[in-house]
């Protein structure tokens, strides 16, 4: 029975690449637990190309320019066992809802507990931008941002590993 088995699919990191701050981070990351036999694919989504490395479990998605289309295109394809890198809140909320894990570039993680007021906050800044209020933009991106990322992904992808998604070889 064991022989009819479909090959694993590796764990698959999509990541929001046209702003996203951590990429080589996210690279190494992923080079670190593929060494340790983890099965992983990195695929690189943005509007236009961006370099990354040469490495088969690397893959650059080029999407159209149109508005979205980078988000729909990993919300489409996002599900349990996946991770998603994005500071796009309606995106993030769309791969929750799709059981992926979901973690911003600040290491911040969106999860079913958290995403509802997320969304929520996010509407309002926006609603008040619309009408004329300076709310102000983003914090800086810091090293203890950074920080944070590389941890939050290195738990997330061990999460999987341990819950039994994907280890190479099985």
């Amino acid at each position: 029975m064991s022989s009819f088995l479909l090959p694993s699919k590796p764990i698959t990191l999509y990541i929001d690449a046209d702003a996203c701050p951590v990429k080589q981070e996210i690279f190494r990351v992923a080079e670190r637990h593929a060494l340790k036999g983890v099965a992983l694919k990195v695929c690189v989504v943005s509007n236009s190309p961006i370099a990354i490395p040469r490495d088969e479990m690397i893959e650059r998605v080029v999407v159209g320019g149109g508005m979205d289309e980078a988000d729909n295109w990993i919300a489409e394809r996002a599900h349990a066992g996946d991770i998603v890198i994005t500071a796009d809140v309606p995106l993030a909320s769309r791969c929750v809802k799709a059981g992926a894990e979901v973690i911003a570039p600040n290491g911040r993680a969106f999860t079913k507990d958290t995403i509802g007021m997320t969304l929520a906050t996010r509407n309002l800044m926006d609603s008040l931008r619309s009408a004329g209020e300076i709310t102000g933009g983003p914090k800086p991106f810091s090293p203890r941002d950074r920080s944070s990322f590389l941890s939050a992904l290195d738990q997330a992808i061990v999460r999987l590993t341990r819950a039994g998604f994907r280890q190479a070889g099985n």
